[in-house]
């Protein structure tokens, strides 16, 4: 068992993943090593998920060598520029015959399929090099799902390409539609991690206490994807119905259960005078910008970075802090 298990957490949140992988190039550019190479365990949920799953897809083994990273965190923040736009797109048509997401799902699945097959090829979970856990949940069995490396090593019937696993973690209800998924002895009908676990982190520590259960150190980094600040008047939402609830719903659950794992982990991992910190929140305010999950415009796109180096300059400190414990081992 390591000494220490190094966790890292990345939250769920559509195109404001934008925050998340520029939090993780800033890790990378100060500890010179990847993100896989500082982290025992990755989780990641919808949006993070994607890029849980792009930090630990394999280059291709060299002979005699570790096998390493195919993404830098920086090509994977280039997902979201260069292809977000094919994601979140929908035909004028669709847009009628959906009626904003209240009568169909609000974009074809063709975009985000073809993306994630694009940026994962035929790599399967078992692949994984390292540790990663990807929530899901199975909507015909009413049951949380997830997807996890270490099963997926141990039993093929547990071992899934990971484009498909990226595709069921971010089929976000009402944006993106379910995902089957058949195996010979099995069938799955999965959408969005988001609907259980939004914020990952809470699952990572309960598997790594499963996997170690007498571990006691422990470091989480956990990554958000902003945390809105939009206000929902009382007197406009008195009046709402369904079609009104329907996008800001997906805002506030997303911003709660981020908020109560943040709470729950700093109960179980609190601040003490002895040492240096063993849980991190790296949380941005959406002070500007849009919160929408699927704003992704070249302006948008642009704030959410914007917001991204600011917070790492203000808490450049902090961030020292914790790459310092990363490579320390």
């Amino acid at each position: 068992m390591p000494k220490r298990i190094k966790i890292l957490a990345i939250d769920g949140g559509g195109i404001r993943g934008v925050i998340p992988a520029m939090l993780m190039a800033e890790i990378e550019k100060r500890t010179g090593k990847l993100i896989a190479e500082l982290f025992d365990l990755i989780a990641g949920t919808s949006t993070g998920g994607i890029l849980a799953l792009g930090a630990v897809k394999p280059a291709g083994k060299a002979k005699g060598k570790k096998d390493k990273p195919y993404y830098r965190a920086e090509e994977l923040l280039a997902l979201y520029e260069t292809e977000g736009g094919r994601i979140f797109y929908r035909s004028p048509w669709r847009s009628v015959m959906s009626l904003g997401a209240a009568l169909d799902e609000k974009y074809p699945t063709e975009g985000i399929e073809s993306v994630l097959q694009e940026y994962f090829g035929e790599t399967m979970i078992s692949e994984a090099i390292a540790d990663v856990i990807i929530p899901s949940y199975e909507i015909e069995k009413r049951t949380p799902f997830f997807f996890k490396s270490r099963k997926a090593q141990q039993n093929t019937a547990d071992d899934f390409p990971m484009w498909q696993a990226a595709r069921a973690t971010s089929a976000a209800p009402s944006f993106f539609e379910p995902i089957r998924i058949k195996k010979k002895s099995a069938s799955y009908a999965l959408a969005d991690g988001g609907v259980v676990a939004n914020n990952p982190a809470m699952c990572a520590y309960a598997e790594v206490k499963r996997i170690y259960p007498s571990v006691d150190d422990m470091l989480i980094v956990s990554l958000g994807t902003g945390d809105p600040t939009r206000p929902i008047p009382i007197a406009d939402a008195m009046n709402w119905g369904f079609a009104q609830w329907l996008v800001p719903l997906v805002s506030l659950f997303l911003d709660g259960m981020g908020d109560s794992v943040d709470y729950q982990l700093r109960q179980l991992l609190p601040d003490t005078k002895e040492g240096p910190a063993r849980y991190y929140r790296l949380q941005p305010l959406l002070a500007e910008g849009s919160d929408n999950i699927d704003d992704a415009s070249r302006t948008n796109i642009r704030v959410l970075k914007m917001i991204s180096d600011d917070y790492i300059r203000e808490h450049t400190l902090a961030i020292d802090e914790m790459c310092a414990q990363l490579t320390a081992d």
